[in-house]
């Protein structure tokens, strides 16, 4: 029996409307929601110096650290290169003047934690000046 006789299917269609909002939606969504990375640069301006000699530092301890990671402290060698070591030498080295400058001659190939060890050993031994040795270059 066919009870559905005179009528006929009616074709399925796919309604596309529903689908079209929620992407729009979607979209934006994304598009507020999105943050955009701007790669940062730093503007960095160096310091330059002036080929003045500079005033006598009084009560100056020079400190030598070569490659090899020995150090002097004004002329002597130390035997030990720890840093209670050099604070001892530095020490020795001030005497009993007040505040002494600490002047650090670092070999270019030097490591860094050489230099770092210097610094630490005035800090221990309550020197808060301390100040680096530079070479200036000769001009063509």
């Amino acid at each position: 029996m066919n009870f559905q006789r005179g009528r006929r299917r009616e074709e399925l269609e796919i309604n596309l409307i529903p689908m079209i909002d929620v992407l729009l939606v979607i979209l934006i969504f994304m598009m507020v929601t999105t943050t955009f990375s701007q790669i940062a640069e730093l503007q960095i301006n160096l310091p330059t110096a002036s080929g003045e000699q500079a005033a006598e530092k009084p009560n100056p301890v020079n400190v030598v650290v070569d490659a090899g990671g020995r150090y002097l402290v004004n002329g002597s060698m130390l035997s030990d290169s720890g840093v209670e070591a050099i604070a001892l030498g530095l020490k020795r080295a001030a005497g009993d003047k007040a505040d002494p400058v600490i002047i650090i001659n670092a070999d270019a190939k030097a490591t860094h934690q050489a230099v770092i060890n210097v610094m630490e050993a005035a800090r221990q031994s309550g020197y808060s000046h301390i100040t680096f040795a530079t070479q200036s270059q000769a001009k063509n």
